[in-house]
């Protein structure tokens, strides 16, 4: 999501101006399910909608345990567990029976957007908005100041009934998302944390142009408070895609997803969608790059195939709170590219097949747009859930690259029937046999039940950061 980098450079004063503008935008009711329907095709307000294959377990209403003004975030698995981010904080919830989710402790520590990530008893936080300091009793101050703050807080999480604050780093330009890559041989002992992070201001001391940067922060697992930023390797010496292309320009990136058994990872960068060398995690090397300049406003995130061989870009057209679900819009904007990776490892490229978008138009009260999705663990297949805000959750099949198509969704009708307000899905993920839709009004655990997937059920994990992608069914 987008909302504080769209409007940073016009509101430094407000560092917080992701939550304002959330909370601006959100409804205070997800509506009745009896709502009258917008049109023939539209749900009506909150109403549940799906395909036959794809039905809600559970949901968890977010009122229960954060303001309903605060959106929810990003979640990360591991075990019996599931750790759901929230503008406010994050929550931990016991999924050992995913019909009856079971909150375990809830923890208050505001900062946009708290993308979220596990790792053996280590929880990481994003900090992406502008702090009085890095406490979980912090205040939002503006970012032109010195002595403000952005990072990465780290968690102990061995008792999940009460984690435990031990850490925060500083990065430039604050930490938007962030992205676990496992160290190796020597430094087996640590993990290393990728920090995504743009927009810089002039007027920023700590977030300067140009931002050509990832922030890289070395762990060591068994001195969490050693962490400290060991590189900040330029990713676009050249600049990236300049001010004046249709799409973003690049300075600095969005999201990265990283395949640790392949050695590679996918940027989405703004105005670029990158692909890089992590075998040596401390150095990354972009291997190639491309742009589209037709029809990707921002590149958001990236998910690979199981196979390493393709991979999927998002475009968050207008920045997650617009609505680009429509016929005005059309199927190739706000949607995924897919790219096939083909040649040797050390001359890699990335070759454009197609674009996939869900093909049911949205209400223009809907914010709608590819977001954060995760791949199914479908042997021999290549298929994927994703969030599309009030475009609901998607499961679709990219197999054939050239030619995607969906194969199952769930929708909930839109937050009003007059006013474009924000809500939706904003991250929908597949772990050990649910779905899992963190979103405006809650998490949602939603069951699949068709025999095109039914393969994923054999697979299981122990702990899933989605950026940070396992290899499953023998692939290596």
């Amino acid at each position: 999501m987008d909302l504080k980098t769209s409007v940073r450079r016009r509101a430094a004063g407000t560092a917080l101006v992701a939550i304002a503008t959330v909370a601006s935008l959100v409804a205070s009711s997800p509506g009745a399910a009896n709502a009258p329907a917008l049109s023939d095709d539209i749900p009506g307000v909150g109403e549940i909608v799906s395909s036959p294959n794809l039905r809600q377990a559970a949901h968890v209403p977010k009122g229960e345990l954060f303001d309903s003004i605060f959106s929810n975030s990003d979640i990360a698995f591991q075990g019996r567990y599931a750790f759901a981010g929230n503008f406010q904080g994050f929550a931990v919830f016991d999924i050992s029976r995913p019909r009856e989710p079971r909150l375990v402790s809830r923890v208050l520590c505001p900062g946009g957007q708290n993308d979220i990530s596990v790792y053996g008893n280590l929880l990481f936080l994003s900090t992406d908005s502008s702090r009085t300091d890095d406490s979980c009793s912090s205040v939002n101050q503006s970012a032109t100041i010195k002595e403000s703050w952005e990072g990465i807080k780290i968690f102990d999480i061995t008792d999940k009934a009460n984690p435990v604050y031990v850490k925060s780093i500083e990065t430039n330009c604050g930490a938007h998302t962030h992205t676990m890559v496992p160290g190796k041989g020597r430094d087996r002992g640590a993990v290393y944390v990728y920090v995504s992070s743009f927009f810089p201001d002039p007027t920023f001391p700590d977030c300067q142009p140009p931002h050509d940067l990832i922030s890289i922060i070395k762990v060591p697992l068994r001195q969490p408070t050693a962490a400290a930023v060991v590189a900040t390797p330029n990713l676009f010496p050249d600049g990236g895609n300049p001010p004046d292309s249709p799409s973003s320009e690049t300075s600095g990136c969005h999201d990265i997803t990283a395949f640790p058994a392949k050695d590679i990872a996918a940027g989405a960068c703004m105005g670029d969608g990158i692909l890089l060398d992590i075998s040596r995690p401390e150095a990354p090397r972009v291997i190639r790059r491309v742009r589209d300049t037709a029809n990707f406003a921002f590149w958001h995130s990236a998910t690979f195939n199981n196979a390493g061989d393709k991979v999927v870009f998002t475009d968050e057209l207008g920045g997650g709170v617009a609505a680009v679900c429509n016929a005005a819009t059309g199927p190739h904007k706000g949607a995924n590219a897919i790219y096939d990776i083909v040649g040797p490892d050390h001359r890699r490229a990335m070759v454009f097949k197609s674009y996939f978008k869900i093909p049911r138009v949205n209400a223009d009260t809907e914010n709608c747009v590819a977001h954060n999705g995760s791949l199914i663990p479908v042997r021999g297949r290549d298929v994927m859930v994703q969030a599309w805000y009030q475009g609901g959750v998607s499961v679709w099949d990219f197999t054939d690259s050239a030619h995607p198509v969906e194969i199952g969704y769930w929708d909930r009708g839109p937050e009003s029937a007059t006013e474009l307000l924000f809500g939706g899905s904003w991250s929908a993920y597949y772990y050990n046999g649910y779905i899992y839709s963190n979103g405006q009004v809650g998490l949602d655990v939603l069951k699949l039940t068709d025999r095109r997937t039914a393969s994923a059920e054999r697979n299981r994990y122990r702990e899933l950061n989605v950026q940070t992608q396992p290899v499953y069914g023998g692939y290596q």
